[in-house]
C-alpha cells in the first residue's frame, strides 16, 4: 500500500511505461491550442445564445471566458510540471485519489464518444446537402473511417491533418473578423458606420434583463469545452513544458479575439432581434456586407469546424482511455501501442462506441440518443471543479518535491483558484433554474454517481487482489 502511495505521489517527468512518440511538433501544438477554441458551436451555435440574450450575450462571453482562462492557467501549471497523457486525470488520480481519476477520466471519455456522434452527423448533413444521392449515414460512416484511419496511422497524422483544420478555422474567422470591423465602420462598398444603435436599441443592452447573462452563459460554457486538449496533447510533443506554457499564456487572446471579437461585430452590424441571426449569425453578416455565395462558404468553414472537432475527439478520447489503462482504470489492452507508438485499441474503442451512438443519432434521436447527450451535457463543469481541486493539492505537493517545475503558476494562488471554484458552483446552481439546464446537470448527475460505484467497485476488487497476493 505504501508503495503505491509513493509512486502516485511523484511527480515524474514522463512515465516510464509511456510509449507514446513525440510525433506532435511546436507549430502541431501551437495550431491546435488556437482551433481548439474554436468549433462548429461558434458558428452556428451562438445564433440562439444572442435571441436568448441579446448585445449581453458579450457579458456570458467574457464571463466564460474569464472561467476558461483561470482553468486553464491551473491546468497549464500542472502539465509544464508533469505532461501527462491522462492531463487532469492523471492529476486527479494523484492529488485527491484514484477515484477521482477514475470517475473524471471515464466521464470525459464518455463526453468525447457522444461528441463524435454529434459531429460526424452535422457534417454527414452538410455533405448530404451537397449531394443529396449518398444518404446521411453514408457519408457519417464514410468520415469515420477516414478520421480513424488517420488516428491509427500515427500521432504526426493526427497533427497535420488538425493543423490544417483548425488553419483554415483560424484564417477564416479573422478574415471575418476583418471584413466585420471594416462594415462597422463604413469602409466596404454600400455601406456606413452603424455606430452603436444595434447595441443599444431594440430593448437596449440587456432586452431580457440581468439574469439572462447567466442563461446565455449555460449556452457559452460548453462551446469552450476542447480548450485542454493542448495539455493532453503536450504529453506527445517535442517540447511538452514550452508548448503548455505557450498555449495557456496565449488563452486570453485567443477568446477575446475569436469570441468577443467576432460576436461584438454580430450585435454592432445587425440587430439582435432579427431572424437570420438567430439562425446563423455569420451567415447574415457576410449576406449583410454582400459576400456572394455565404452560406456555402460558411458550410465549407462549418465542415472544416467540424472535421477538426471530430479528429481531436476521436484523439482526446483515445489518450484518455490510455492513461486509464495505464493506471489499471480500464482493460490492460488500452495501455499497449502499436509500432509507431499509437494506442491502437483506445482508439478502436472509442469509435467503436462512437459508432454506436451515431446509429442511435439516426435510429432514437428523441430518446437514447437525447439521453447520451444530456447525460453528457454537464461534464465540462465537472471536469473543471476537478481541475480546480487537483491544482490546489498538485501545487503543495509540486513545491514540496520539486520547485523547479513550476516554470507556469496560478496567478494569487489559493485565492483565484477559490474564486474559480466559487463561479463554477454558481453555474452549476444556476442550471438548475433553467428547464433544459436542470435535465443535463440531473441525468449528468447520474451519470458520475454511476461512475463513481464502479470506481469504488474496481477499487474494492484492487485491495482484494492485493490482499490475497500478500
Amino acid at each position: 500500500m505504501s508503495t503505491d502511495t509513493t509512486k502516485r505521489s511523484e511527480i515524474p517527468r514522463q512515465q516510464e511505461d509511456n510509449q507514446l512518440q513525440a510525433g506532435l511538433k511546436n507549430r502541431h501544438l501551437s495550431m491546435i491550442a488556437i482551433g481548439g477554441v474554436i468549433g462548429a458551436g461558434l458558428f452556428v451555435g451562438s445564433g440562439a445564445g444572442i435571441a436568448a440574450t441579446g448585445p449581453g450575450i458579450l457579458l456570458s462571453y467574457a464571463l466564460a471566458g474569464v472561467l476558461v482562462v483561470m482553468v486553464m492557467r491551473m491546468l497549464g501549471e500542472m502539465a509544464a510540471a508533469d505532461p501527462q497523457s491522462g492531463s487532469f486525470s492523471a492529476y486527479a488520480d494523484r492529488a485527491l485519489g484514484r477515484w477521482a481519476g477514475f470517475t473524471i477520466g471515464w466521464l470525459y471519455w464518455f463526453f468525447w464518444v457522444v461528441v463524435l456522434a454529434v459531429e460526424a452527423t452535422a457534417g454527414a448533413k452538410i455533405l448530404n446537402g451537397w449531394v443529396p444521392s449518398v444518404p446521411q449515414w453514408a457519408f457519417a460512416l464514410l468520415v469515420m473511417a477516414v478520421l480513424t484511419a488517420t488516428n491509427l496511422f500515427s500521432v504526426a497524422s493526427y497533427g497535420e491533418f488538425e493543423f490544417w483544420f483548425a488553419g483554415i478555422k483560424v484564417v477564416a474567422i479573422a478574415a471575418f473578423i476583418v471584413v466585420g470591423a471594416l462594415a462597422v465602420f463604413g469602409l466596404l462598398p454600400d455601406t456606413h458606420a452603424v455606430g452603436t444603435s444595434n447595441l443599444f436599441g431594440h430593448g437596449g443592452f440587456l432586452p431580457h434583463g440581468v439574469g439572462a447573462v447567466f442563461t446565455g452563459m449555460l449556452t457559452v460554457v460548453f462551446a469552450f469545452m476542447g480548450s485542454e486538449i493542448v495539455t493532453l496533447a503536450a504529453g506527445e510533443s517535442e517540447d511538452p513544458e514550452r508548448a503548455v506554457s505557450k498555449a495557456t499564456n496565449s488563452v486570453i487572446w485567443r477568446i477575446g479575439i475569436f469570441y468577443l471579437g467576432s460576436i461584438l461585430l454580430v450585435v454592432t452590424l445587425l440587430p439582435w432581434d432579427s431572424a437570420k441571426v438567430a439562425g446563423s449569425p455569420y451567415v447574415a453578416v457576410l449576406e449583410h456586407v454582400g459576400i456572394p455565395g455565404a452560406a456555402q462558404l460558411m458550410n465549407v468553414i462549418v465542415l472544416t469546424a467540424v472535421l477538426s472537432c471530430l479528429n481531436s475527439g476521436m484523439y482526446t478520447a483515445s489518450r484518455m482511455a490510455f492513461s486509464l489503462g495505464q493506471r489499471g482504470d480500464a482493460p490492460a489492452a488500452f495501455a499497449k501501442v502499436t509500432s509507431r507508438g499509437v494506442p491502437r485499441t483506445a482508439i478502436l474503442a472509442s469509435v467503436v462506441f462512437g459508432f454506436v451512438a451515431v446509429f442511435f443519432n439516426y435510429t432514437s434521436p428523441d430518446t437514447v440518443f437525447q439521453f447520451l447527450l444530456n447525460s453528457s451535457g454537464a461534464v465540462a463543469l465537472f471536469v473543471w471543479l476537478v481541475i480546480c481541486f487537483s491544482q490546489l493539492r498538485m501545487r503543495r505537493i509540486i513545491e514540496r518535491e520539486a520547485p523547479e517545475r513550476l516554470t507556469v503558476r496560478m496567478w494569487l494562488y489559493p485565492y483565484l483558484t477559490w474564486a474559480t471554484i466559487g463561479l463554477i458552483g454558481f453555474v452549476v446552481a444556476y442550471m438548475f433554474t433553467d428547464h433544459d439546464g436542470r435535465i443535463q446537470m440531473i441525468l449528468s448527475l447520474v451519470a458520475a454517481a454511476v461512475v463513481l460505484v464502479a470506481a469504488r467497485v474496481v477499487e474494492a476488487r484492487r485491495k482484494s487482489r492485493a490482499a490475497l497476493a500478500d
